[in-house]
């Protein structure tokens, strides 16, 4: 990897942020993308579960963090990873009334900045799950009463013990750009939520969603979608890859579709991960893995590829250009793609066997940017000043 600085004067450069299970690096981009410079780890021995730019100043990173012994914590750094502080309040859950069963948090998995009007606001959620936020740059949070003390989202979140293997989890939280106060969630397991008074109120968001064979669908709390994802131009448009297929939501109709019937069957459309065109909202990726009965979590067949529809769900083309053609048994975590906002859009992510990819062409062809790093937990492609 050679080196890329911005000089004084240039345009914002690329940078992708990398959450491991044994640290965080952040890999600076030329202006073509084609010269990568590692930079790290930090947080040597954390988990990190979440590395993120705050879009709003270009400077600010937040890391979601765990040690063994010394439990979740938040970092934050004002100058792009130089120096690094730790939050004085991390996420935590209220204490319990006595005689009632209380819950701690055992990491903090998403980190979301809050509106463009609303500078150092972010949103968290934890596992088990939990949403809170922070009104002041990431350093001390609250819980939102509304969903973690709720007895009804409560019974949606079930036991510790349910669902997701590392622990049930508050994922992709996404704000729309229009109103501070319009927001979704979702919790594996639990459901999709959305609330349109600044989290006070909730309603969930399930209708069109299938579940495992055997199980009620009316019941939210069997209900596990992976990841949501916001159309940057059409807000009112929603991609969710979920553990029972990919769908599409167009607000304010409520019911969710499943497009992911037109992937190919011998590959089939369950995954992690998703990531949407920043300029096009017809235009998605997907990273599927291999769904059998066991679970086994590997790409289909030891042959990864990402997929792309460009017509909102209604067909599906194969991106494996570089990619290896067998014995690659990786997959990709629900954080770990990521696209940038160049034109042509620039893919990124990062697998569980430690490897970094990119395609600077919009998936047509990919090359690895990064080997041998830890298991890779979450991956973001940023604009760093």
């Amino acid at each position: 990897m050679g080196k890329s600085r911005k000089k004084p004067g240039e345009r914002p450069y690329v940078g992708v942020l990398v959450a491991t299970r044994k640290g965080a690096f952040i890999v600076h981009g030329d202006a073509k993308r084609k010269r990568w410079q590692l930079d790290g780890p930090h947080f040597l021995g954390h988990i990190i579960h979440h590395l993120v730019l705050d879009p709003r100043d270009g400077r600010t990173l937040l890391a979601a963090a765990k040690t063994g012994h010394l439990g979740p914590t938040v970092f934050r750094s004002t100058n792009l990873g130089r120096t690094w502080t730790e939050a004085k309040k991390p996420p935590a859950f209220t204490k319990a009334k006595k005689g009632e069963p209380g819950r701690s948090v055992d990491h903090t998995f998403w980190l979301t900045p809050c509106h463009a009007s609303e500078p150092g606001a972010w949103y968290a959620g934890t596992s088990p799950q939990g949403l809170f936020r922070s009104d002041d740059c990431g350093d001390t949070w609250r819980p939102l009463p509304s969903v973690n003390d709720d007895a009804q989202f409560r019974q949606w979140m079930g036991s510790v013990q349910d669902g997701t293997p590392d622990g049930p989890k508050l994922h992709s939280i996404l704000v729309d750009p229009r109103d501070p106060k319009h927001l979704y969630f979702g919790m594996s397991g639990g459901g999709v939520h959305e609330s349109t008074d600044g989290g006070k109120h909730w309603r969930p968001l399930i209708a069109g969603m299938e579940v495992v064979g055997g199980f009620d669908p009316a019941n939210i709390a069997f209900h596990d979608p992976h990841c949501l994802r916001m159309c940057a131009t059409n807000p009112d448009r929603l991609y969710q890859q979920n553990h029972c297929g990919i769908y599409r939501i167009d607000r304010p109709e409520g019911t969710w579709h499943r497009i992911g019937k037109r992937m190919p069957k011998a590959v089939g459309d369950v995954g992690f991960t998703m990531v949407v065109h920043p300029r096009d909202a017809d235009t998605a990726w997907v990273l599927p893995m291999d769904g059998q009965t066991v679970w086994p979590r590997t790409s289909p067949g030891g042959r990864p590829a990402v997929f792309v529809t460009k017509n909102a769900g209604k067909s599906w083309q194969r991106l494996d250009a570089g990619m290896p053609r067998s014995q690659a048994w990786w997959t990709v975590k629900r954080q770990a793609m990521s696209a940038d906002r160049h034109d042509p859009v620039g893919l990124y992510f990062g697998t569980t066997s430690g490897e970094l990819w990119m395609s600077r062409d919009e998936g047509q062809g990919w090359e690895c940017i990064a080997r041998h790093l830890p298991e890779i937990y979450a991956v973001e492609a940023a604009e760093l000043r």
